[in-house]
């Protein structure tokens, strides 16, 4: 028989967690980012390794914070060890192909589509990685239309906030833009699982094994929150980040600045109709 799904169990609780660690991902994702740009005053890979890091991590415990909300009705849900670690560590490394993608290309044309679809084809196989990981007694099926929808999300989604992160740099639109990215992801995942549908087998005869959400879930979301923090600390008392959003302003002041700045007192110039002898000006 058809299951009974919920994905709100816990009402607003877990939507908002979720989406609030992911705006917490992305942010410092992007911060980082904007602090590899000087390469003159930067570990540029150290710095995009934590920035794809962050938002790896930020995407991976959106993902699972939402899902202790999950419930179906008709049988319990649990959750493989393997699988769940797995759907981490791909998360943070295909982020990272296409972070090192824009860190050190750019975002041109080709540069930015490729990084954007291999970083989006990535948290949506994160997301579908992370339903394989459950465990219930049923079998959990998709609605196409819902999964391809899903991924398109994602791939925009994964898109803008690389090309944000090289092209913003002050610290209120790189907030913004977080907030934007917490938005399209955790929008993702919610057209993902509306395209969910579970088939219970018989009550009777369940197999299914794994270790409940509880058990599971909340030890391992610890690791990824504390790293978030810690990077979140280094990223505010880095006394260098500051200086990776003046470039810029300090170009455009130097060009204001009159070259005889000082001083010094030039001469006037003469007007080039006025050159030459009065003679031969008569």
């Amino acid at each position: 028989m058809d299951g009974t799904v919920d994905g709100f169990r816990y009402g607003a609780v877990t939507p908002v967690a979720a989406y609030l660690m992911a705006c917490l991902g992305g942010a410092l994702g992007l911060r980082c980012i904007v602090r590899s740009l000087p390469n003159a005053r930067s570990w540029k890979p150290g710095w995009l390794a934590l920035g794809a890091t962050c938002i790896g991590c930020g995407i991976w415990t959106m993902h699972f914070i939402a899902m202790i909300g999950f419930h179906v009705q008709e049988t319990r849900v649990r959750y493989d060890v393997a699988t769940t670690v797995l759907s981490l560590v791909v998360a943070v490394v295909v982020v990272g192909i296409g972070v090192f993608i824009v860190g050190y290309r750019g975002t041109g044309g080709s540069a930015l589509a490729v990084a954007g679809g291999v970083t989006g084809l990535g948290v949506a196989a994160m997301h579908y990685l992370g339903m394989a990981a459950m465990r219930l007694n049923g079998d959990v099926a998709y609605e196409p239309v819902g999964v391809v929808l899903s991924v398109l999300i994602a791939i925009a989604a994964a898109t803008a906030a690389l090309w944000s992160a090289v092209t913003i740099r002050g610290f209120l639109t790189s907030l913004g833009a977080s907030l934007v990215m917490g938005v399209a992801v955790s929008g993702m995942h919610y057209t993902g699982m509306a395209a969910v549908s579970v088939h219970v087998h018989d009550t009777t005869g369940g197999t299914w094994a794994g270790e409940s959400p509880m058990s599971l879930l909340l030890p391992m979301l610890l690791g990824p929150v504390v790293f978030l923090l810690l990077a979140g600390v280094a990223v505010m008392f880095d006394p260098l980040l500051a200086m990776a959003e003046r470039p810029s302003a300090a170009r455009r002041g130097a060009s204001a600045e009159s070259p005889d700045s000082g001083n010094s007192v030039r001469a006037p110039r003469t007007p080039r109709h006025q050159k030459g002898s009065p003679a031969r000006r008569r």
